[in-house]
């Protein structure tokens, strides 16, 4: 239950932090981005699947 509360504040922040609109980030383009969606996405898989989540 606490990975439910815990989980969509971590993704929130994690999109927020790699998007390249930051000064000091702007050179890096895209990459960071891309590598937080595939987390997401595979932590996403996990979940429909089952494999995470169940205590």
């Amino acid at each position: 239950m606490m990975v439910m509360i815990v989980l969509p504040i971590f993704v929130l922040i994690a999109l927020v932090g790699s998007l390249p609109i930051w000064p000091h980030s702007k050179k890096w383009g895209f990459y960071p981005i891309s590598a937080v969606s595939v987390i997401i996405l595979m932590i996403l898989f996990l979940f429909w699947t089952g494999r995470l989540g169940h205590a």
